[in-house]
């Protein structure tokens, strides 16, 4: 008898609790599903930083790994136009191909792994996001997140980029000579034949392209390239928005 008691007080208070604990749920459920609700300051805030920032690690962690910038043809690097007289020559000699490829990977080697390090940078400007700021990115075409991203993080991501790009450019290919001092040669050379006044009657031009400037462009443009990719699938896939606020503020 004394056992039935003690079971019968512990399931009603149980049932109590259970009866709060269901009516807290329900207030939360109701304000979450309910679509007459607008969209509260917090909650377009925190979806938009949610969304840069899911965005942005998809796009790290696809860079950064090995191969992430090389075997992906929407952002590999390659050497600029003007460096086919570069490539040509060199792949005339024996190895020449390989010592190119060799270039190019190296190039690509050292965006992946300055792209690592890019995450505290992003973080830190999604913290700075305001309300204004949020309602731009809202109403916005599908890439206004990433634009947000081009001003607020471009700088600091040179800043990161260029030290790792620099440092592949200059490393010695054949006879001691780096791919920079290839670069400097071959534009040298050229730039006095086309300010010549005949090359300048037959229409010739000089190639002004920094070479570590060209580089850390693409490496950057490839960066934001896969930003945006994520940006325009939460914006218009359900099945990208994996939170529950990124479902309410981008599916409203």
């Amino acid at each position: 008898m004394q056992k039935v008691k003690v079971f019968t007080l512990v399931f009603f208070l149980s049932f109590l609790s259970i009866l709060n604990s269901d009516a807290q749920i329900s207030k939360v459920l109701k304000k979450i599903t309910n679509k007459n609700l607008p969209l509260s300051n917090v909650e377009i805030i925190g979806g938009l930083k949610e969304a840069l920032l899911v965005g942005a690690d998809s796009s790290i962690a696809h860079l950064s790994a090995v191969d992430g910038y090389l075997k992906d043809l929407t952002v590999k690097i390659l050497l600029p136009p003007e460096a086919k007289a570069i490539t040509d020559n060199l792949s005339k000699l024996p190895g020449g191909s390989k010592l190119v490829d060799d270039v190019i990977i190296r190039i690509n080697r050292a965006a992946e792994d300055a792209a690592k390090g890019a995450k505290p940078i992003f973080v830190n400007s999604v913290r700075e996001m305001t309300f204004a700021d949020g309602l731009q990115i809202l109403k916005g075409p599908d890439n206004a997140a990433t634009e947000y991203f081009v001003q607020k993080t471009s700088q600091q991501l040179s800043e990161l980029y260029r030290p790792k790009i620099r440092e592949s450019l200059n490393k010695s290919l054949i006879a001691g000579i780096s791919t920079q001092q290839s670069w400097n040669e071959l534009t040298n050379r050229w730039n006095k034949i086309a300010r010549s006044p005949l090359a300048q009657m037959a229409g010739l031009k000089t190639v002004e392209v920094q070479l570590e400037d060209y580089i850390l462009e693409q490496a950057l443009k490839g960066m934001f390239l896969k930003i945006a990719e994520h940006e325009k699938d939460i914006r218009n896939n359900s099945k990208a928005r994996v939170t529950t606020l990124l479902k309410k503020v981008f599916g409203s």
